[in-house]
C-alpha cells in the first residue's frame, strides 16, 4: 500500500479490529500486520501497564512474531492513565507508523479508547486538581452519590440525562470538569461531534457464537491461573502497588486480590472472575455493535480464519 493511497482525501488510512475479550483479535491482527506491512497500536486499558502481563492477556514477544506493538507497557501501575493520555499517544504512534510507510492497525477491546481516537474526542482541559477530587469524594462519602447527582443536574442538566445516577465515577468527572473549566462537560461533547476524524478508517469486528466465546473465556481464565496469575498479583503487591489502584482493580487482578485478602475462597474467586469476564464481553459487544461503521466477521473454533483475513485484506486493498 503506497503512501499516496494512505493519504487519500488528506486522511490517514487506519485499520481497526474490535470485538469482545478472548475472541482472538490479537492473533488476527498480527496475521493482518504480516500480510499488510502493518504495525499494531493496542487499544487495551490494562495492557498499557507494566508488569500486568498474564491477567491482561498481553501478547508475549514470541506471540508478536516480530510485528511492532505500541501502547503496551508504557506506564507504571500506579499511574492514572487517562483516555486523554491514550488519545495523545495513539495519535503520535499512528503518525510515526504512517511516516515509515506502514499501515497502522488499531486493535483492542476498550471501546472508549477507540472512540476517543476515531471520533476526535475534544479534551479542552486535561488539568487535574487533587483538592477538587478530594472534596467531591468527601461529599460523596458524607452525603451520598444522590447529592452529587443533584448538583450535576443543576450545573449541567444535559449531562445528567446522559449519565446514570449510579455512575459515580462519571458524575464526579463531570463535576470536576465543570469546577476546573467553568464549562459543562456536555459542551465538550457537542464540540467533539462537530469535529471530523483525521482517519479514513476501516473497522472490522470479530465475533463468534456466544457459547463458544464463553467457553474460550472460561478456558482463558483457567490458563491465566496455570500461567501464574496469582504469583503475578503477589509480585505487584510486593513491589508496593496498592490494591486500590485503578490498574489493580482490573478484571482478574481485583478477584485475585480478594482471594489473597481472604475475602473470597478459591472457588468463589474463579467463579466470579469467569462470570465478570463474560459480562464484560457482553458489554463490549453491545458497545461495538452500536457502531454502524463495523463490518462483522464470525469465526468458529474449527473453521480456518484465512477467508476472514483474505476478506479484510481485500477491503484494505480496495480502499
Amino acid at each position: 500500500m503506497t503512501g499516496e493511497r494512505k493519504l487519500q482525501q488528506g486522511k490517514l488510512h487506519l485499520l481497526t479490529v474490535v470485538g469482545p475479550t478472548a475472541v482472538g483479535k490479537t492473533d488476527i491482527s498480527i496475521q493482518l500486520a504480516q500480510k499488510l506491512k502493518g504495525e499494531i497500536v493496542s487499544a487495551d486499558s490494562v495492557q498499557v501497564y507494566r508488569y500486568l502481563d498474564i491477567g491482561s492477556a498481553k501478547p508475549s514477544l514470541e506471540e508478536r512474531k516480530g510485528i511492532p506493538h505500541h501502547l503496551i507497557d508504557v506506564v507504571e501501575p500506579n499511574v492514572n492513565f487517562t483516555v486523554y493520555d491514550y488519545q495523545s499517544l495513539a495519535k503520535k504512534y499512528i503518525d510515526e507508523i504512517y511516516g515509515r510507510g506502514n499501515l497502522p492497525i488499531l486493535t483492542g477491546g476498550t471501546g472508549l479508547y477507540i472512540k476517543a481516537l476515531l471520533d476526535e474526542y475534544n479534551f479542552s482541559s486535561r488539568k487535574v486538581d487533587p483538592l477538587i477530587r478530594k472534596r467531591l469524594e468527601e461529599e460523596c462519602e458524607d452525603k451520598g452519590k444522590e447529592y452529587l447527582y443533584g448538583i450535576l443536574k443543576q450545573v449541567d442538566p444535559i449531562s445528567s440525562k446522559r449519565i446514570h445516577h449510579n455512575d459515580i465515577r462519571r458524575i464526579m468527572r463531570a463535576l470536576e470538569f465543570y469546577y476546573l473549566t467553568g464549562e459543562p462537560i456536555s459542551l465538550q461533547w457537542e464540540l467533539t461531534k462537530k469535529k471530523s476524524s483525521n482517519y479514513n478508517t476501516i473497522m472490522v469486528g470479530i465475533t463468534m457464537k456466544r457459547n463458544n466465546l464463553y467457553d474460550r473465556i472460561n478456558n482463558r481464565v483457567d490458563q491465566m491461573v496455570e500461567d501464574g496469575l496469582v504469583r503475578e498479583v503477589e509480585g505487584l503487591l510486593e513491589r508496593g502497588y496498592k490494591s486500590n489502584l485503578k490498574s489493580m482493580q482490573s478484571l482478574g487482578y481485583n478477584h485475585v486480590i480478594k482471594y489473597l485478602e481472604e475475602k473470597y475462597d478459591w472457588k468463589t474467586t474463579m467463579n466470579e472472575f469467569k462470570r465478570d469476564t463474560r459480562r464484560y464481553a457482553k458489554r463490549q459487544l453491545t458497545w461495538f455493535r452500536a457502531d454502524e461503521r463495523v463490518t462483522w466477521y464470525e469465526r468458529s473454533e474449527q473453521s480456518n480464519i484465512n477467508p476472514i483475513l483474505d476478506s479484510i485484506c481485500y477491503k484494505i486493498e480496495g480502499y
